[in-house]
């Protein structure tokens, strides 16, 4: 394969260990083979990009002993057991100790290579999880995914804009991404370490406006009991994103100017002058000059925020970004709810790119989180349209939802959700390593 994925293959019976990796080499797989658990332990740590396939009998350590070594050392690094007829009961109690899978002797390679194919898929998709997890830690690094000539543009100019004070206003319709890429504004720039203050101009109710951006002392009203800082007095030292700064009312936007330009505030109930030190990105519907000429947004500052302009165009307008945005929202779920990324095939893709998306970036990320939780819905968010799916797809994906669902009803007791679903417990452990489906709790109370 062109993964740089590996296979380990332990087994002590020289015949079997050959005709095994020649099937899995004619397969596509790089792999390679050991005789004992001490021969392949070298090879093994929490980075091994691949699985590991072993007999649970061999001379020294066995398949039981290398299960409890990749516990502690590579708790992620998938691994399938081979057993004897007789071990059955010893291979789910594997199963349970964190086991992916294992192939009962003696074995069909059809069978070994469809349970080696689909452990390196879950491999692949833990180590893009890991990627990611690094990506969304770092700082300084722009992350805004895709491939369009529109995406590749708003990269540049955020590289050449983000290491400046420039004021930056943001086009784009609802859910385009706006607040995206003006933390990546931030975290891009030197101003990385210090407060990055997001407001919803449209959110803010017009009464409570210059409280909340100014903030005030005690006593300044009635209710005000002590003093509060305001949104552009903790945004200091850092980056102030104004959302929806068409719908800041008239009487502010004169006081945000002289913020803007003499780079002081004062508090309401004091006439104490306060430095404000901050870069203001703002983010706008529609044209802003419309607004300017309709009289409901000032001329003057309109000019000082938009220094520099980024436009964001609608998902509909840049369709190559689709997948490789939904691809990324899958993972990111995936960490935020602790669920394994599911696989999507070459005809959701296509789905992916033919719906319109109205809701633009945010629609698609909430249909990735759907699908991470195997939630279905109208919408098709979990299967997309499950018209174009083949009966196997259509049913694989019925029965991991029921699983799912049977086991959140039994907190997560896997002999009480096989009684209920009238399988045998080791038919149920195999179906829930195969989906990638998560149990909480103590997985065998009856």
């Amino acid at each position: 394969m062109s993964t740089g994925l590996q296979v380990i293959f332990i087994e002590d019976d020289e015949l079997v260990r050959r005709a095994s990796v020649q099937s899995l080499q004619l397969a596509g797989f790089d792999v390679t083979g050991h005789g004992s658990v001490e021969a392949a332990a070298r090879a093994i740590d929490a980075s091994f990009p691949g699985v590991i396939v072993s007999d649970i009998r061999l001379p020294g350590a066995s398949g039981l002993d290398l299960l409890a070594q990749c516990r502690e050392r590579a708790p992620e690094v998938p691994v399938i057991l081979v057993t004897g007829h007789g071990d059955i009961s010893m291979a789910v109690q594997a199963m349970r100790d964190g086991a992916y899978d294992f192939i009962e002797k003696p074995f069909a390679s059809e069978r070994l290579i469809e349970a080696v194919r689909r452990a390196l898929e879950r491999r692949s998709l833990v180590l893009e999880n890991q990627a990611l997890r690094r990506e969304l830690a770092g700082a300084g690094r722009s992350r805004i995914i895709g491939r369009s000539s529109a995406i590749e543009q708003v990269r540049r100019l955020i590289a050449n804009v983000a290491p400046t004070d420039a004021s930056v206003l943001i086009n784009g319709d609802t859910g385009a991404g706006k607040e995206l890429i003006a933390r990546s504004l931030h975290e891009m720039s030197p101003r990385r370490d210090k407060p990055f203050i997001a407001v919803n101009c449209g959110a803010l109710p017009e009464q409570m406006f210059e409280s909340e951006m100014f903030g005030y002392e005690a006593g300044a009203f009635t209710g005000a009991q002590k003093k509060r800082i305001g949104r552009l007095e903790a945004a200091s030292g850092g980056t102030l994103f104004l959302d929806e700064i068409e719908s800041m009312p008239l009487s502010l936007q004169v006081k945000l100017l002289r913020v803007l330009q003499d780079g002081v505030l004062e508090r309401l109930g004091s006439n104490q002058p306060v430095r404000a030190n901050l870069r203001v990105v703002a983010a706008a519907k529609g044209d802003m000059n419309e607004h300017v000429a309709d009289g409901t947004f000032r001329r003057d500052l309109l000019y000082r925020l938009n220094v520099v302009t980024i436009t964001l165009p609608p998902l509909n307008e840049r369709r190559e970004d689709i997948v490789p945005l939904f691809e990324h929202f899958l993972l990111d779920a995936a960490v935020r709810y602790e669920r394994p990324a599911p696989l999507i095939t070459d005809r959701q893709r296509a789905e992916l790119m033919q719906r319109d998306w109205p809701g633009n970036v945010r629609e698609l990320r909430n249909a990735a989180d759907r699908m991470v939780l195997g939630i279905l819905d109208d919408g098709g968010a979990a299967s997309l349209d499950t018209s174009t799916q083949s009966l196997k797809e259509r049913t694989e994906q019925f029965e991991r939802v029921v699983i799912a669902q049977a086991l959140e009803q039994c907190g997560g007791a896997v002999a009480v959700a096989a009684d209920r679903l009238q399988l045998g417990k080791a038919t149920l452990y195999e179906k829930i390593k195969r989906y990638g489906i998560a149990v909480k709790g103590d997985s065998d109370r009856s």
